[in-house]
C-alpha cells in the first residue's frame, strides 16, 4: 500500500507564469513516472513569505498531494535541490488524520464555516434575534 505525501514547493517569485508552469509538469512527472497517483494539485500563487529566503521577500506557492513509494522522496528532494528556481521546498507523509483532514477541505467541510439558520437554534441562539 503506498504512503501518503504532501510536498509544497516555493518557486522564486522572478519567474514569468509560464516558467513556473513549466516547472511544475516538471515535478508532476518526476512524480507520476516514479509510479505515484496525483491526488490534488493546488497553485497557491505569488505570497509572502514570513522571513527573507535568498534576499526574497516573496514565493510562488505549490501543494501537491499524492500517494506513491518511500523511494520516490529522496528522487523528489535531490530534483528539489538540483533547481535554482525553487528557493524552499517540505514533503511530509500524511497519517490517517491529516488525510482525512485533507478529504473533508476537498468537499468543503473545513475552512469558512456559515453559520446557518439550524446551527444557530442548535448553538441555543434564538433565529428570530
Amino acid at each position: 500500500m503506498p504512503n501518503n505525501y504532501e510536498t509544497v514547493v516555493i518557486f522564486s517569485p522572478l519567474l514569468a507564469e509560464e516558467d513556473v508552469k513549466r516547472e511544475i509538469a516538471k515535478i508532476t512527472k518526476t512524480v507520476t513516472d516514479a509510479g505515484a497517483t496525483i491526488v490534488e494539485e493546488r497553485n497557491w500563487g505569488l505570497r509572502q513569505l514570513a522571513y527573507p529566503i535568498q534576499s526574497k521577500s516573496n514565493g510562488i506557492y505549490f501543494i501537491m498531494e499524492f500517494a506513491g513509494p518511500s523511494t520516490l522522496i529522496s528522487k523528489l528532494e535531490v530534483e528539489y535541490k538540483r533547481d535554482e528556481n525553487i528557493i524552499r521546498f517540505l514533503t511530509v507523509k500524511l497519517d490517517k488524520y491529516g488525510i482525512d483532514y485533507n478529504d473533508r477541505r476537498r468537499k468543503g467541510l473545513v475552512g469558512k464555516k456559515k453559520d446557518t439558520k439550524d446551527e444557530k437554534e442548535l448553538n441555543g441562539v434564538s433565529a428570530e434575534a
